[in-house]
């Protein structure tokens, strides 16, 4: 059974290209109340079809200038919690990943500069028990970032 309907994919739609939008908006071009949206919502909140929400906050602006994805290799992959638990005591990574493929964890992180990134790798991440290699990739360019698609097609059908 499917965990959301086509009312609930439309409403989706409209809340993802604008999370501000109020819901007696989204209820009008729904063709529904706004109980009936805010209810629609706060459902997928509870099937975690809908997993969070808050505001988008560009690094640059907060003085990180470099992004990185640093492939982690692990003694053993058994040591992925115990790395993951001293992973998350460093702020600037933002994501981590248990992956297959040559790296046991593949992780996004953002530093001022080349310099910091250098200290976080040497001097934080290298330094962990189980860690055998790193190895950096520096982004230069973020080209596209967006969540997947549910675009409504109007007959009852979406574009994925």
């Amino acid at each position: 059974m499917e965990k959301i309907d086509d009312l609930d994919r439309k409403i989706l739609e409209i809340v993802m290209n604008n999370a501000r939008i109020p819901s007696k908006d989204v209820a009008v071009v729904c063709g529904v109340s706004r109980a009936a949206v805010h209810q629609r919502i706060q459902r997928m909140i509870e099937l975690n079809v809908i997993t969070g929400s808050g505001y988008h906050v560009d690094p640059k602006v907060l003085g990180y200038n470099v992004c990185a994805y640093v492939g982690v290799k692990l003694e053993r992959a058994s040591l992925y919690r115990n790395v993951l638990s001293e992973l998350e005591n460093i702020r600037e990574i933002i994501e981590s990943h248990f992956t297959t493929g040559p790296y046991t964890m593949l992780c996004k992180m953002v530093a001022r500069d080349n310099e910091h990134l250098m200290n976080l790798l040497n001097r934080r991440i290298q330094v962990i028990p189980g860690v055998v290699s790193t190895e950096t990739l520096i982004s230069l360019e973020e080209s596209l970032n967006r969540e997947i698609p549910v675009t409504y097609k109007g007959d009852g059908r979406y574009k994925f």
